[in-house]
């Protein structure tokens, strides 16, 4: 019996990267797993899919952009009229940006981090809390960031939205509690994802300099923490934001 076996639920930004992985790995533990990205990274969503199938386990495929109420809707009611409940959620998908001082931002990248990053999460959480509140409870992890629990330099908008993230986390967490629904967050570090890949090695050298362990993590073991907070096996931990970081929120 995997640590997830029973259970079903949804994964944001599951093409690629860390919801990949976090797709993967719940469905290993015995979850079902409606896979979801951007209508533009339907491959990389099929993609996950079959990686899960041909492992043995459960999953489907649905378009969502985190940005639209109606796609959040839509995914929910995917979970429940596949599965009959929605037990936990991952809301992972989200945005860089960055490499500018505060002050030469546009307005609208701004904007654009803050929908897609935060008010997406928000977006996502209505909705699964609701279904969960109907269905006894659940789990949901959010993707946040070290950028969360720290100033970064040059990546003003999205910092921003990830410190809101770790506020809507803990709210939840105290709001719902009683019912029966544990939200929690991971704070990742520098993790290869298209980010790390895309970047030079010197903005890689500039980020990871706070680590303590200096190389770049792996999207699994990301995903590893997300699925033991998602599980019972984390049943007494709730408004945690967790870094999986490599020390670097520890201090240096």
């Amino acid at each position: 019996m995997g640590s997830m076996e029973g259970k079903s639920g949804l994964v944001t930004g599951a093409a690629s990267g860390i919801g990949r992985a976090t797709a993967v790995r719940a469905a290993a533990e015995g979850a079902s797993v409606l896979v979801s990205d951007l209508e533009s990274a339907r491959e990389g969503g099929e993609e996950t899919v079959a990686i899960i199938r041909k492992a043995g386990g459960t999953a489907e495929f649905q378009v969502c952009d985190v940005a639209q109420p109606a796609d959040h809707d839509a995914l929910v009611a995917g979970v429940l009229e596949r599965w009959g409940r929605l037990d936990f959620a991952h809301n992972n998908a989200g945005v860089g940006g960055g490499g500018k001082l505060l002050a030469d931002i546009a307005d609208e990248e701004f904007d654009r981090v803050i929908a897609i990053n935060l008010r997406g999460v928000f977006l996502g959480m209505k909705r699964q809390i609701r279904a969960m509140l109907a269905g006894g409870g659940g789990s949901i992890v959010n993707t946040a960031s070290n950028a969360g629990l720290r100033g970064v330099r040059r990546l003003a908008p999205y910092t921003a939205a990830k410190h809101g993230l770790v506020g809507l986390t803990k709210n939840a967490a105290v709001e719902y509690a009683e019912d029966l629904i544990r939200v929690n967050a991971v704070a990742p570090g520098t993790i290869m994802t298209g980010f790390a890949r895309g970047a030079s090695p010197e903005r890689l050298a500039q980020i990871m300099k706070p680590q303590a362990l200096q190389r770049i993590g792996e999207p699994e073991e990301v995903a590893a923490a997300v699925v033991w907070l998602m599980s019972d096996d984390a049943s007494f931990v709730t408004g945690v934001t967790l870094p999986v970081d490599a020390g670097s929120v520890a201090g240096w």
